[in-house]
């Protein structure tokens, strides 16, 4: 049987006894499974490779699977923390794909456009079909003026005066809408 450990340079007379390249073996068998039901997915083999590496070359001395067992596995464990924490950092938990959820644009929205017109079109509609003062009324406060400065413009005696005429020109426009400020066939029914 031949190891999947590769033998580093300069080392290949230090090759290590034929049953300490079982326990690694079966040893790798194990840490590749116990990293991939952790989440390493795909870094499960990287990390295996890594485990090993540094059993190889720090604890060269061990040959019972009694001793490298728990110790691979703590190593794995560090190994593991370091790259979920190297992997949020990075960003790769909160990743999206890009063909399946295209960046937002900051064009219009077509649809929104329309829905937009359509309302600005009616709402026009609507005021045109009011009498004077509402037409007024209206245009005033779309020019951003405050109530106090069109009770001043329209000669209104007191302020609640043009209160009261706003929520009677908002009531006629809604009326002269059909009663729904959203178009025909929207809305909740």
């Amino acid at each position: 049987m031949t190891s999947a450990l590769p033998i580093p340079d300069g080392e290949a007379g230090d090759v290590a006894a034929p049953g300490r390249l079982e326990v690694l073996a079966r040893l790798r068998e194990r840490i590749v499974a116990f990293a991939a039901s952790r989440g390493a997915g795909a870094h499960a083999e990287d990390l295996a490779q890594e485990v090993l590496v540094l059993i190889h070359t720090k604890y060269g001395h061990l040959e019972r699977a009694e001793d490298l067992v728990p110790l691979a596995f703590q190593i794995l464990r560090f190994k593991l923390g370091a790259h979920f924490r190297k992997a949020a950092r990075r960003g790769e938990f909160d990743a999206v794909d890009v063909d399946a959820f295209p960046p937002a644009s900051n064009a219009p929205d077509p649809a929104a456009m329309l829905e937009r017109k359509e309302l600005l079109t009616r709402l026009m509609g609507g005021i045109s079909r009011l009498g004077e003062r509402c037409r007024e009324l209206f245009r005033l406060k779309l020019e951003g003026r405050s109530f106090p400065e069109i009770q001043g413009l329209m000669g209104a005696a007191t302020l609640n005066t043009v209160y009261t005429w706003d929520h009677r020109c908002r009531k006629q426009l809604l009326e002269a809408l059909g009663g729904r400020w959203e178009g025909p066939g929207r809305g909740a029914s």
